[in-house]
């Protein structure tokens, strides 16, 4: 079992910056991949970028640099930078983990772009 808690969102303007953060506890051997995800409102949930445990990155399309993925392998923990913000990257962010027992999922932090 792995426990996932991410913390970092709030209200930000357009062009502005967020760091999230999600903290993995439990069964920390096992994890392997580490992701985000994003979901807004009558959206489907889309990955937004991963980050393997030797440092691999993929992003998608639309935050590709803007966004930056890293990770704690020492304190299993996993950021993602967010800059250059937009009001379309408004959505409940998710943090989530591959692991040798299955995936793993956060409860999310909301993310909101607005001036």
């Amino acid at each position: 079992q792995v426990q996932l808690v991410e913390s970092g969102g709030g209200l930000v303007q357009p062009g502005g910056s967020l760091r999230l953060s999600c903290a993995a506890s439990g069964s920390l051997f096992s994890i392997t991949t580490m992701r985000w995800y994003r979901q807004a409102p009558k959206n489907e949930r889309e990955l937004v970028a991963l980050i393997t445990r030797g440092g691999i990155t993929n992003y998608a399309d639309s935050v590709k640099g803007r966004f930056t993925i890293s990770r704690d392998n020492a304190k299993n923990w996993v950021y993602l930078q967010m800059n250059n913000l937009k009001p379309e990257d408004t959505a409940v962010y998710y943090c989530a983990v591959d692991t040798s027992t299955g995936d793993y999922w956060g409860q999310g932090t909301q993310v909101t772009v607005s001036s």
